[in-house]
């Protein structure tokens, strides 16, 4: 352990997602150590971004004004609508080129665990969307894991009745791998998502 402000500095660092103890003690030590690089930029980005940063008032991504990029977009098509569970599903989902409809971000999953349940999620916005009669599809792209089949399980089950397609991300297994380091619900899943050839 460090003493005073440096220690500080990578407690702070540490609290982040993803960075733990040796990231933010490298982190910390660039700062401290770089010459080249200036904090002052960090710090100024750091102490605006609360203010800076805005959320689309109709998906719920990250905007830099009232509507998103996508949102804002008129080449995208407005009769599909896919949801994830956060922005940064959005920015991989791009990255595909797969996808040009348009997207609703719910801001998390249902999860008892953590205290979060339908209440706490932007679903009452999504249902506010779907009264629009020109939607024909919901694509569930939630995380394929416990909470974000739950929430899409939830969602199916919700929007069953509006008479639109709900689909569900196909998953299974990863290009790449091999069948035997695919677990049971993986490899379960790839056959239940099979194609015709």
């Amino acid at each position: 352990m460090y003493e005073g402000i440096l220690q500080n500095l990578i407690d702070e660092f540490g609290k982040l997602p993803g960075i733990g103890p040796k990231s933010a003690q490298r982190i910390a030590f660039y700062i401290v150590q770089s010459e080249s690089y200036n904090p002052a930029n960090l710090s100024s980005i750091l102490a605006t971004i609360r203010e800076s940063i805005k959320f689309c008032e109709v998906c719920g991504n990250v905007a830099d004004d009232v509507r998103c990029a996508i949102c804002r977009d008129p080449r995208r098509r407005g009769d599909m609508i896919c949801v994830v569970e956060e922005a940064k599903d959005v920015v991989a989902i791009e990255r595909t080129r797969e996808f040009r409809g348009t997207y609703h971000v719910l801001g998390g999953a249902i999860s008892p665990i953590d205290g979060v349940g339908p209440a706490d999620l932007r679903i009452a916005q999504l249902l506010e969307r779907l009264r629009d009669t020109s939607i024909t599809e919901v694509i569930l792209a939630t995380d394929p894991n416990l909470e974000g089949e739950a929430t899409a399980t939830y969602l199916a089950r919700l929007l069953a009745d509006f008479g639109i397609t709900i689909t569900r991300l196909a998953s299974g297994l990863p290009v790449g791998g091999d069948l035997e380091y695919a677990d049971e619900v993986t490899l379960g899943r790839a056959f239940e998502g099979r194609t015709r050839l």
